[in-house]
């Protein structure tokens, strides 16, 4: 654990101001009081489904997000000069529309009501909407750093590095007792566990295991494009743009990202945000957070699956 409390340590000693952050943290409680007061996210922006809207709907949410965030940091520290780099709004326009792309596309839905005469529907739709970030992250994502970013940092964090990775998986077993706690509250046991059962597995004639499997493994993959976007995008691939100012608006959008979920998981992602950010800009690699971010998942999907059954 010793190098991810050097690394935030470093951060904060760099980083940390109270009149700054206090404001952060007022700016965070009433855009999260908001959205749970008016359920701005599955009232209003999901009432768009299947709509082109809901990708601007959310398009938007993200850029108050972010921007809010941003602006929040460099009025304190006079950085505005950062702000006037032409590439600037280009990274940022760009992953923000990524972002909205990825939160607002709905066309699984149609395919998986298609295929196979829509006999495995439900099945279907949850593995294809977490495998859908192949089309609306990965490959957007992928032209622009071949096409556009002009740095080499194998591709925002994503090159392999098996060392030192001992900490995160600590880090995730650390976890245990709090997502233990939280599957006994009533809010978390109505999102989790995100698969329970379906008839996918009488249809193919398989066991139980292998199709909750397949989802589970499709799950994770959604949690990879998450860090990509995230860890890696908006943070080391923003770093030269923002240096240890691309984190602060990162926390904000990734807090964002979780409206609609428990209100716990929502306040607990401005945390797991801020450390993972912070890992990520120390170490160039967004394997610490894909690690913690998958185990973390899979812990609560088991965790709520045992309390159903």
């Amino acid at each position: 654990m010793k190098p991810i409390w050097d690394a935030l340590r470093k951060h904060l000693r760099q980083d940390f101001r109270w009149n700054l952050y206090g404001t952060l943290a007022l700016f965070l409680v009433l855009f999260i009081t908001f959205n749970y007061s008016v359920n701005l996210e599955r009232g209003i922006i999901d009432s768009y489904r299947g709509n082109p809207l809901r990708i601007v709907w959310y398009f938007l949410l993200y850029c108050f997000a972010y921007y809010g965030g941003l602006f929040i940091y460099l009025g304190f520290t006079k950085e505005w000069w950062r702000v006037k780099n032409p590439r600037f709004w280009l990274y940022s326009v760009f992953i923000l529309a990524v972002l909205g792309l990825d939160g607002g596309f709905y066309g699984y839905n149609s395919l998986s009501r298609t295929l196979f005469d829509g006999a495995v529907y439900s099945y279907l739709f949850h593995c294809f909407t977490n495998v859908s970030s192949a089309l609306t992250v990965f490959l957007p994502l992928a032209l622009f750093y071949y096409f556009v970013d002009n740095q080499r940092h194998h591709f925002y964090g994503l090159q392999p590095k098996w060392t030192k990775l001992k900490p995160y998986f600590i880090l995730v077993s650390l976890m245990l007792p709090l997502i233990a706690w939280a599957s006994f509250q009533p809010d978390f046991l109505r999102s989790y566990p995100t698969y329970f059962d379906s008839n996918a597995d009488e249809y193919f004639g398989v066991s139980r295991w292998v199709t909750t499997l397949l989802y589970e493994l499709l799950y994770a993959f959604d949690f990879v494009s998450t860090e990509l976007m995230f860890r890696g995008f908006m943070v080391i691939g923003m770093a030269h743009l923002l240096g240890r100012g691309a984190i602060i608006p990162m926390v904000v959008c990734y807090a964002s990202l979780h409206f609609g979920k428990p209100l716990g998981e929502t306040i607990g992602s401005i945390f797991g945000g801020y450390i993972l950010g912070v890992i990520a800009l120390e170490s160039r690699s967004i394997w610490g957070g894909i690690i913690v971010h998958v185990g973390v998942a899979w812990m609560m999907d088991l965790a709520a699956w045992l309390q159903k059954i």
